[in-house]
């Protein structure tokens, strides 16, 4: 009987973990006031975080997953997030595998000339973007564990938010 007690008392702890876990991936956090746009942003990528600006001042921060691979990318298929001074420069919104994507102005000129110093080709197609389409119950637990193959993540609802206030050509600094 006690053991039976004490598997009760497990489950039901477990099933309020399992909840909470759950609130805490799909919870929205208040969003930035409707006409807000930043007009810089900024990922450091030993944080774990991107942060939105406007006029100076923090608009936004957000917990990202990065590339796969630690580093500098200097190839096609590192897995690593690039470092340097990018833009957005497309939008990809359905039809794409994620749920939408700021296509970055990846490789830039730096990147072009280590790539070809090295005799590699650099790649393509960095951005950052949401979560894959058959993941999206995931929510903010993308974050947990760098899994991109060098794009910058967030979570659906954050990708939301940052296709309405990012505005194309606005310039993304990626530090290490």
């Amino acid at each position: 009987m006690a053991v039976a007690a004490l598997f009760s008392k497990i489950s039901v702890a477990f099933g309020v973990v399992l909840i909470g876990v759950a609130v805490y991936a799909h919870w929205p956090h208040d969003p930035l006031p409707e006409g807000v746009q930043a007009d810089r942003v900024e990922v450091y990528k030993s944080k774990g975080q991107m942060v939105l600006f406007r006029e100076g001042k923090e608009l936004r921060r957000y917990d990202v997953a990065l590339g796969r691979t630690a580093g500098r990318k200097d190839r096609a298929l590192d897995g690593k997030t690039p470092e340097g001074q990018y833009t957005i420069d497309s939008r990809y919104g359905e039809g794409s595998n994620y749920y939408s994507s700021l296509h970055l102005t990846y490789p830039n000129e730096e990147d072009l000339a280590t790539a070809k110093a090295l005799g590699v080709d650099p790649g393509g197609g960095i951005s950052i973007h949401g979560v894959r389409n058959d993941l999206w119950f995931v929510g903010r637990l993308q974050k947990l564990v760098n899994w991109t193959r060098g794009c910058v993540a967030v979570s659906n609802q954050e990708m939301a938010e940052l296709w309405r206030v990012l505005p194309d050509h606005i310039p993304v600094n990626i530090y290490p």
